[in-house]
């Protein structure tokens, strides 16, 4: 278990740099050790029996995974963190580990869609109940809390659409009722949004986007609060889902970087989404951190900042969501996001059901990266032209 300090007064960027690894701890090197292992030998037969020292299997920790786990514990503030092979991995396995069949689980009905995927396939073949919620529910979420509710599963801003959700009074509506909040919160990270600090359990985050920032690396954290701690770091051992050393090195180094790369993406992101509010062939912006967004006095009264990723409403259908894409030239047209580069895509909403509403237009996801913002104007200025034109 890896227990931040409680009292760290130290700005963000500097927990950045030096948390989670003293170098004074393996021969003054800066950066730590990768530690390829799986077999760890004991001294003796007893030290064996009793597994009395520190690393005992590859899969159940290494110096590598504890410095990436212990700088994530202080930054979410938490009593464990574990590391993943994926995102997805970090979804997957904390609803595994506490979920059983018969219970009966609520996921917000913007979640990321391999999210619902999940849910609504092997969650469900397992025998869990899974049932959708609007985002804007807030503490009336207590109407929906049945006995066998085990789990809530919410993600605020909302995938794709980024609907804001009030998870303070969710939170707290399920504390009462005893059950488990887990939050993805790969939009915010724990620099703009410390769940465990409104009353969630479980903080989720892809660490493949803004934690490793340079588009090459796949994994995922989980970190736990004292109450569900135990239970998660048990979960995660039976599965056998370590990420690999050199990913949790990469997602490590990565890590150091992040506050000010944060800063650019938030930056640049910001000042696009209020440029494109007056471009022709834009029907509405969503971005939380605009105050024309529905949600954004909950994102003012919650978060301390926003990230590189938002989307927008292109006037049109199929035809114009096409070439508005295809005119794009230092945009990439790819799925992921977090990384250097900006990106667009033409997001699907099909999948929606409590909260399936007409957008009026075709739904547009902007990645925005670390580009010069004139040079990424240019770009979708180019693309509305071509979606005006098709």
């Amino acid at each position: 278990m890896n227990v931040p300090p409680k009292h760290n007064r130290k700005g963000i960027n500097t927990q950045l740099a030096h948390g989670g690894y003293d170098p004074r701890s393996f021969h003054g090197f800066v950066n730590p050790p990768v530690v390829h292992a799986s077999t760890v030998l004991f001294p003796d037969a007893q030290t064996m029996k009793t597994r009395n020292q520190k690393y005992t299997y590859g899969t159940r920790g290494t110096p590598t995974s504890d410095a990436l786990c212990s700088a994530i514990d202080a930054l979410e503030g938490s009593a464990g963190t574990i590391a993943v092979p994926s995102g997805l991995a970090a979804v997957t396995v904390p609803l595994l580990a506490f979920l059983s069949a018969g219970d009966h689980a609520l996921f917000v009905d913007t979640i990321y869609n391999p999210t619902r995927r999940f849910a609504d396939t092997m969650l469900a073949r397992l025998g869990v109940e899974v049932e959708y919620y609007e985002p804007e529910i807030g503490a009336g979420i207590t109407d929906l809390i049945r006995p066998n509710t085990r789990v809530i599963f919410t993600e605020s801003p909302g995938s794709n659409t980024f609907e804001m959700q009030d998870i303070p009074a969710i939170a707290a509506v399920a504390r009462e009722a005893g059950v488990i909040t887990m939050l993805d919160n790969t939009w915010a990270t724990p620099l703009f949004f410390r769940p465990l600090d409104h009353g969630v359990d479980i903080s989720i985050h892809a660490a493949t986007k803004y934690p490793a920032g340079h588009s090459d690396v796949l994994l995922g954290t989980v970190s736990a609060n004292e109450r569900c701690w135990e239970q998660l770091h048990e979960g995660f051992l039976t599965l056998g889902t370590p990420a690999g050393p050199d990913d949790v090195y990469q997602v490590f180094r990565g890590l150091r970087t992040m506050g000010v790369r944060l800063e650019r993406h938030q930056t640049n992101a910001l000042e696009i989404a209020r440029w494109l509010e007056d471009q022709p062939g834009v029907k509405t912006v969503l971005h939380p951190a605009l105050e024309s967004h529905p949600g954004h006095a909950i994102w003012k009264r919650d978060f301390k900042g926003s990230s590189g990723i938002f989307s927008f409403v292109l006037e049109g259908g199929e035809a114009q969501a096409e070439a508005f894409l295809d005119a794009l030239d230092i945009f990439g047209l790819g799925y992921s996001w977090g990384g250097y580069e900006s990106l667009a895509v033409h997001v699907y909403l099909g999948d929606r059901t409590v909260s399936a509403r007409n957008y009026g237009g075709s739904v547009i996801r902007l990645q925005i990266g670390l580009e010069d913002v004139p040079d990424l104007m240019d770009d979708i200025a180019k693309g509305l032209s071509a979606a005006r034109q098709a």
